[in-house]
């Protein structure tokens, strides 16, 4: 992880005066979404992190939140025998970063945040979403509901991971990305995402040479289609059947 790196590039947050008057709705009460919510707090930046990078590491001060505009970001955890486990893979939408709105004061970061794709995300300073909701039960709702949101997809990954066999581990990690990044089409559901066989195996706790073997199994099965790093599962429930 020494080697990992970060690749930000930031502006600062514009309002815009005219989606903000399309927020009343007939009641006179206002409606936003997460992202607006984050958008217009003090000190809100829109970053962009390139593939690969890091967003944050282990031990750095949480000081803010994040929330993903487009893209996905893989959360890992490093333990004391330097084995780094993923505990989330999250897309469009997803909120991290909370652990200092939860503790309610200074605190360091669990886990390592890393750009799964190229990235772009809106962050807040959390005092400003402390403030947020502390004015607006409503804000605090939203937070909720996203961070239920982060929690589903923290499970879902803990199960994919407790599969012993390799696998039946890929075809799960395969399933939820269908599920979370998949484009329906002719031919299948391709994920929209170019993975690297090197990225599965980080992501899954298993090798480069593993992935490309079972992939090869799965390919000549008839059940994925791989073009230019885009996987396309032919038929996802043939897929779920033969390794359940």
């Amino acid at each position: 992880m020494e080697g990992a790196n970060r690749g930000f590039s930031r502006y600062v947050s514009q309002s815009d005066p005219q989606a903000a008057g399309n927020l009343i709705n007939e009641q006179g009460s206002t409606r936003r979404t997460l992202i607006e919510v984050i958008r217009d707090l003090d000190g809100a930046n829109t970053e962009q992190v390139e593939r690969s990078k890091t967003i944050f590491f282990p031990g750095d001060p949480a000081e803010r939140v994040y929330l993903i505009r487009r893209g996905a970001v893989r959360l890992s955890r490093v333990y004391e025998s330097g084995e780094e486990i993923t505990v989330a893979l999250l897309r469009e939408n997803s909120l991290f970063g909370v652990l200092s709105l939860l503790t309610g004061h200074r605190s360091d970061r669990f886990y390592h945040a890393v750009a799964f794709t190229r990235v772009e995300m809106i962050t807040a300073p959390a005092a400003s979403v402390r403030k947020a909701i502390e004015d607006e039960t409503s804000v605090g709702l939203l937070l909720l509901q996203g961070l239920s949101s982060r929690i589903l997809q923290t499970e879902t990954m803990i199960e994919t991971l407790t599969h012993r066999d390799m696998s039946s581990r890929l075809v799960s990690f395969l399933l939820v990305l269908c599920r979370d990044f998949g484009l329906p089409g002719d031919e299948g559901i391709t994920i929209d995402l170019r993975l690297s066989h090197q990225a599965i195996a980080e992501a899954i706790g298993s090798t480069r040479v593993t992935i490309t073997r079972l992939l090869g199994d799965l390919r000549n099965s008839g059940l994925v289609k791989i073009d230019r790093k885009k996987i396309t599962v032919l038929d996802p429930i043939a897929l779920a059947k033969r390794f359940n």
